[in-house]
């Protein structure tokens, strides 16, 4: 199932690489957001920002939300800066 940032979990590297110190994430909506992103915050020092931010806006996934992509994906680096700004262009965002 894919994450609030649109990856899944399986298959992300990052989380092979430890980045992500959570086993799995889950959509912004999910009953378990919150408590996945108090687990991320205590292990890491801060929140992951991708998963606060669809949990504030209230959205399963970032590609959902009307904002996508925003600075916190540019800032992230989850996806290219180049692959960012075509979807910018595409949603008129430019």
């Amino acid at each position: 199932m894919p994450s609030a940032c649109g990856l899944a979990c399986e298959v992300c590297g990052l989380r092979e690489q430890g980045f992500c110190p959570i086993d799995g994430c889950v959509p912004g909506t999910d009953a378990a957001a919150k408590e996945k992103l108090e687990k991320f915050t205590v292990a890491v020092g801060h929140p992951c920002f991708i998963l606060e931010c669809a949990i504030r806006n209230q959205v399963d996934h970032c590609t959902r939300c009307p904002e996508f992509p925003c600075e916190i994906h540019y800032q992230q680096g989850l996806y290219s800066e180049k692959l960012l700004d075509m979807i910018r262009s595409m949603r008129g965002k430019e």
